[in-house]
């Protein structure tokens, strides 16, 4: 069960009421699941730099749009948390990258991806000698190899220990109930395990009054006054939470959390790597995309 749980987990992705696309022929993702079931710049962030900024922001913004992805690889399903990872390419402006876009679940729906990556699961991420598995960990090494950028949040920082606090809790503490509730209640519901599921999909919306208790005092972003890979990380929880309908079911999401994913849908980096994903989707779909 454990090691079917990992391979569940690290293959999901993000949509809402206003990113959901009807699916396709090639979207086999998460909402097709649902459905199945039945009932600025990007590297700005939307802000734009202070005219005549000179700073460190400034420094930064620089950097990113320098961001070279010719030797990256992301292989990728519609909804799943490899999102994360595309979001972030997007937030840093890195340009050139490979987009593959698999029917879900890949191990099974895309024929040699197992030669490709022995798990089946995704996010896979090459770069160079550099591949990776964890959603959460490919935007940190993302945030360093092409930094500097107030993606990151140093070491000298006040909220060093809270943005790993939050990368880290996404996965481990927010992500792993929702999957317990997609396997057994949505994928595999003769199992009998339907109670787990709903069990840990409430456990899930009880988990958000963390969130929802930071924001309490107005802030904008997760850490030190602007948007960072922390923000990615718990921003796919909801959206994944909200595509497989735990927020209607099981919530709703408190107010400030509710208003916290609808600006970072807003992101315009988030509305590119929507886009990207769709076409990436659709070349597959139509053939003119393999591995």
């Amino acid at each position: 069960l454990g090691a079917a749980l990992v391979g569940l987990t690290i293959a999901l992705k993000c949509a809402d009421q206003t990113t959901t696309q009807t699916p396709t022929d090639g979207d086999s993702g998460i909402a097709g699941l649902l459905i199945k079931r039945g009932p600025g710049s990007a590297n700005t962030g939307g802000r734009s730099p202070a005219k005549g900024d000179g700073g460190l922001e400034a420094r930064h913004l620089r950097a990113a749009a320098r961001a070279d992805g010719s030797a990256i690889t992301l292989y990728h399903s519609v909804q799943a948390r490899s999102f994360r990872v595309l979001w972030t390419l997007h937030e840093l402006n890195v340009t050139g990258f490979k987009l593959v876009t698999m029917p879900f679940p890949p191990r099974y729906e895309a024929w040699g991806y197992k030669h490709v990556n022995v798990l089946g699961t995704i996010p896979y991420f090459v770069h160079g000698d550099a591949k990776m598995t964890e959603s959460c960990a490919i935007p940190m090494y993302l945030v360093e190899r092409f930094g500097p950028t107030p993606l990151q949040v140093r070491p000298d920082e006040a909220d060093f220990g809270a943005y790993l606090n939050w990368i880290t809790h996404a996965d481990a503490t927010l992500t792993f109930p929702q999957t317990v509730f997609l396997r057994f209640v949505m994928q595999e519901p003769k199992k009998g395990l339907g109670e787990a599921g709903v069990a840990y999909a409430k456990w899930f919306v009880a988990r958000l009054e963390v969130l929802e208790q930071a924001l309490e005092d107005g802030r904008e972003f997760l850490c030190e006054q602007r948007f960072t890979i922390a923000d990615v990380c718990v921003t796919y929880v909801l959206l994944l939470g909200t595509t497989i309908e735990l927020n209607k079911t099981y919530g709703p999401y408190a107010p400030r959390t509710a208003a916290y994913l609808g600006r970072m849908r807003a992101r315009p980096a988030f509305v590119a790597a929507v886009e990207a994903e769709r076409a990436s989707a659709q070349a597959w779909a139509s053939g003119a995309q393999r591995l």
